[in-house]
């Protein structure tokens, strides 16, 4: 009889199987699929910010940010179900390493180009979005604004623990996801995590990829300066501690805690 799931070591030893694939992937399709990754966090980014844009006048912060976590979470359905490359998801290759599978070298130069493409991705959907015209006035617009107002102005410890916070749930997501056997299960699998990250307020660096220049765009549409939503608070205030806070989370606390509790005595 078929498993309906995969007990934590066997999920584990998949994740390692699955982490092989940057020894013989091409960088064109890791590239690719990376883009896609971006576009994908970013559907359910730009639908949080529509989502949340007058939800907290009317049910509250915590009601809000419940509803933003929730179909924010179609980004990282889109990824599992329909395959692309994540850079926050991809800390769980660490495991493969870990295990000798693959050198670091090589999960570095992964990491390096699903980053790259994660943020051309996720850039280049933050313009297209800009250009519907949907978010140059109104609501929303100041909604996206306020967003990546928030996220360039914190300190830079704070941003690095709540990277920490964010990935550690989003590869327990996926780590769930390998786990799961039926669609609908890695679907909801999914869910609570992301969920969970969004409504507690920590933060993911492709997620910021697309919040932070979505509203420094109808930002400089509007013909106004917000205090310190600039380019360079969104690459060294939020993107630099944000970003090695989701590798914390996700390799510490994810790929290194079950690959000693489950797979350290046979590796090579």
């Amino acid at each position: 009889m078929e498993k309906r799931f995969l007990p934590p070591a066997e999920a584990a030893a998949a994740i390692v199987a699955a982490g092989e694939r940057v020894l013989t992937q091409p960088l064109s399709r890791t590239l690719v699929l990376s883009l896609l990754a971006g576009f994908y966090i970013a559907f359910g980014a730009q639908l949080a910010t529509v989502v949340t844009s007058d939800a907290t006048q009317h049910l509250g912060l915590g009601i809000s940010r419940f509803l933003g976590g929730s179909v924010f979470s179609l980004g990282l359905m889109l990824v599992v179900v329909c395959g692309a490359e994540l850079f926050t998801g991809n800390s769980l290759l660490a495991k493969a390493a870990l295990q000798g599978r693959i050198p670091w070298s090589k999960l570095a130069e992964n990491w390096g180009v699903v980053l790259l493409g994660n943020f051309a991705g996720s850039l280049f959907f933050a313009w297209l979005m800009f250009e519907t015209g949907l978010w140059k006035t109104g609501r929303i617009g100041e909604h996206a604004v306020g967003i990546a107002a928030m996220k360039c102005q914190l300190d830079f410890w704070p941003a690095f623990v709540r990277g920490v916070f964010c990935n550690w749930l989003v590869c327990l997501a996926v780590f769930m996801a390998f786990a799961a056997r039926d669609v609908v299960s890695k679907m909801l699998a999914c869910y609570m995590p992301i969920m969970a990250f969004v409504a507690s307020g920590f933060e993911h660096n492709v997620a910021n990829m697309y919040f932070i220049p979505a509203g420094l765009f109808v930002d400089g549409a509007l013909g106004q300066q917000t205090p310190g939503l600039t380019w360079g608070n969104f690459f060294l205030g939020n993107q630099l501690p944000v970003t090695l806070g989701n590798i914390v989370g996700g390799v510490v606390f994810v790929a290194f805690a079950y690959w000693y509790v489950h797979l350290r005595s046979t590796s090579k």
